[in-house]
């Protein structure tokens, strides 16, 4: 009786080892710290652009060679956590995109896809400054819980966080939340409706797409960048 259920306790070990490396795998798969394998510019492929990977981050500088377009995955996700770390120089902006659909048709990521503001607010362009919407940790041109768009100072890491189950998005700005709701409604619709975003039909219309990191007329550089599908 001993020896069987020891048998059975190493069985069930090895089978939740085997499970939290599956589940390791499969957070750490998203970006492999090494290239950009997994990623492509946005309606151009696999040219080579102004993004590249440097000592484990994923750095684009505007002012280098390549093609100018927003990086973004070849793989399209529904429900998901997105943990990263970002940067800026001063007055950076740049953003994360989620739910972007890739087609010819559409000629930006935000076109299609819900952004998360990546912004050095102190130092950002008036127009930046004085509306809310556009502050980092923001759902860009739409909402924002103001109150905790606290970025740290340009060229400092900030930690980004971005969830979506069933339609229910939320936004992390170092620990806060920034955004929250439900983007399938038709409260959130009527919302998008008075925005400048209304001029982008498709815009937040998809539940599920690519996951896009813009490139900005700025600098700006990402870590630690962890994906879990739920």
């Amino acid at each position: 009786m001993k020896l069987l259920q020891s048998l059975g306790i190493l069985v069930l070990a090895v089978l939740t080892g085997c499970q939290s490396g599956q589940n390791a795998q499969s957070e750490n798969s998203f970006f492999n710290g090494k290239d950009l394998s997994g990623f492509h510019v946005f309606n151009q492929g696999n040219e080579p652009s102004k993004w590249k990977v440097v000592n484990g981050e994923i750095i684009c500088d505007p002012k280098g060679t390549g093609v100018f377009g927003d990086l973004i995955t070849d793989k399209e996700y529904e429900n998901f956590e997105l943990d990263f770390e970002w940067k800026v120089g001063k007055g950076g902006n740049s953003g994360v995109f989620i739910n972007v659909k890739e087609d010819s048709s559409f000629a930006a990521t935000f076109a299609t896809g819900l952004e998360m503001q990546l912004l050095d607010n102190a130092n950002a362009e008036p127009r930046h400054q004085v509306d809310s919407t556009h502050w980092a940790g923001c759902l860009y041109a739409v909402e924002c819980i103001g109150s905790n768009s606290k970025p740290n100072s340009y060229g400092e890491w900030n930690k980004g966080k971005i969830r979506q189950k069933d339609g229910e998005v939320t936004f992390w700005l170092n620990d806060k939340i920034t955004f929250q709701e439900n983007v399938t409604t038709e409260e959130f619709k009527a919302k998008v409706a008075t925005t400048n975003m209304k001029n982008y039909p498709s815009f937040g219309t998809f539940r599920k797409g690519k996951i896009a990191f813009q490139n900005h007329t700025d600098s700006v550089g990402f870590r630690n960048l962890r994906l879990k599908e739920l």
